[in-house]
């Protein structure tokens, strides 16, 4: 299947990206109002979104999904009206615990209706043509049981063509119920093929549009350096500053170098330096977790200790 249009160049400004989902949107309630109902896909979609405090960003992620039988939000909490924005949108919201990213797509599960399974994070698009592929391998009888969908990203102002963020292939997207199930990681979840499924790949691309600023950013990198620190303590690792260095050192290379980020100017240069820090403070919070530093002295057995070691003195009187 070819796409419509290049993944190559999608339009270069994110304000016709959210107009072409108003656009889209208004469709949809126009074709709504006349009474039109899109048929159900013989075998049916379920489109799931996971989202934890995601309010400026839910509605375009459920808007790029509307042409699936169901959409589902698995929220964790959210407090700034994340869930209520969904439900308002036609989504259904499910109060899915976090305790790790793995875990909390498993537990997502169960809730969906569907035969295939198609998972949203809530800073991507679904775009016309990945929907449309989508909608082709469902229809087919004989395509593959789990596809990786692969992935372009805006950062700072461009579209990301090289650095590891295209395609940026991650776990499967797209799936039949019971052929994949997601490895339990805090963080940067894998998955597992069941019963011999094989694998394919989509042709064409969703966006992804990860952060607002750098803020968000650092924000986010702080997160999962944390968990990712406490994953690889949970399984017996260790670390140290040295290995914090090369292993910092290595992911900016590798994002830099080998991946081809100088091509992607000052944002492939950001993204090479986030690597490296991502990583350090990984290794570093990791040497925190497992050399088990001793806590700081008391206040009040540090007066006594000086107060033994420096009696006071009488002045002398003259």
């Amino acid at each position: 299947m070819r796409c419509r249009r290049s993944v190559a160049d999608p339009p270069d400004d994110p304000v016709v990206v959210e107009a072409m989902g108003e656009v889209a949107e208004r469709l949809v309630e126009l074709l709504d109002g006349a009474g039109y109902r899109r048929p159900a896909t013989p075998m049916g979609i379920s489109a799931y979104i996971i989202a934890f405090n995601e309010a400026e960003k839910i509605e375009s992620a459920v808007n790029s999904v509307l042409w699936a039988d169901e959409v589902v939000v698995a929220d964790s909490g959210s407090t700034d009206g994340t869930a209520e924005l969904a439900t308002a949108l036609g989504a259904r919201v499910v109060q899915v615990p976090f305790s790790g990213f793995g875990r909390l797509r498993n537990d997502v599960l169960p809730h969906l209706s569907h035969e295939w399974i198609f998972s949203l994070d809530a800073d991507e698009r679904c775009t016309p043509e990945a929907r449309d592929e989508i909608l082709a391998i469902v229809a087919d009888p004989a395509s593959a049981p789990v596809w990786l969908t692969p992935r372009r990203n805006w950062f700072l102002g461009r579209w990301v063509r090289h650095s590891g963020w295209y395609p940026d292939y991650r776990q499967p997207q797209l799936f039949r119920r019971g052929a994949m199930r997601y490895r339990e990681d805090l963080v940067h979840e894998g998955y597992e093929l069941l019963q011999g499924a094989p694998l394919a790949r989509m042709r064409c691309a969703i966006w992804q549009i990860p952060f607002r600023n750098i803020e968000q950013a650092l924000h986010k990198a702080n997160r999962y350096s944390t968990l990712g620190a406490q994953q690889a303590a949970a399984s017996g690792r260790r670390g140290s500053l040295l290995k914090a260095m090369l292993h910092g050192s290595a992911a900016f290379v590798r994002h830099y170098f080998i991946k081809l980020g100088f091509l992607d100017g000052s944002a492939g240069f950001v993204i090479a330096m986030a690597n490296f820090h991502g990583t350090f403070w990984r290794y570093v919070k990791l040497t925190e977790i497992t050399a088990r530093f001793a806590a700081p002295p008391q206040a009040s057995r540090l007066a006594r200790s000086e107060s033994v070691q420096s009696p006071i003195v009488p002045a002398s009187r003259g």
